[in-house]
């Protein structure tokens, strides 16, 4: 009979930041990856079709979910990306405030973010409640809908 603690995932053989739920990972421990300093990242295309910013946080789980998800290139959709992006980057340095190339990354996002929500608004109208102003009144409610536009102009 094995002992309890020859159980337990910290004395396992399992590497870290291996991503995908390695084989030595047991279903009685939850598995979570740690993110070594400066992790390879997705496109923000790639960030929100997977769920992740990080190809070594995409879970086998995610497989099913990301083949019915594959968004249309649209400034919408390039601007959920984006916002997708800022906030796991925003996640990422909560942890790793000293990672410079992912606080570049971050603010150059949040940069193009702003920029790309301005102009989209001005064609389409607010993207968010909190985006009218008091000289437009309530018009949140009033159709068209931002993705209704699809966003391709």
């Amino acid at each position: 009979m094995e002992k309890p603690e020859q159980n337990r995932p910290e004395n396992s053989a399992c590497g870290v930041g291996q991503g995908p739920l390695p084989s030595c990972a047991q279903l009685a421990f939850p598995y979570i990856p740690i993110q070594e300093n400066n992790p390879a990242r997705y496109s923000r295309m790639e960030a929100l079709e997977t769920g992740t910013l990080f190809p070594g946080l995409n879970l086998p789980f995610k497989a099913a979910i990301q083949a019915r998800t594959k968004l249309a290139n649209t400034a919408l959709v390039e601007l959920m990306a984006l916002s997708f992006a800022v906030d796991e980057l925003g996640l990422y340095l909560t942890t790793h405030a000293q990672d410079q190339e992912a606080l570049q990354l971050y603010w150059s996002y949040v940069k193009l973010l702003k920029e790309g929500q301005e102009k989209y608004q001005k064609m389409h109208g607010p993207l968010l409640q909190t985006d009218l102003t008091p000289e437009d009144g309530y018009a949140w409610l009033k159709d068209p809908w931002p993705w209704d536009f699809g966003g391709n102009d």
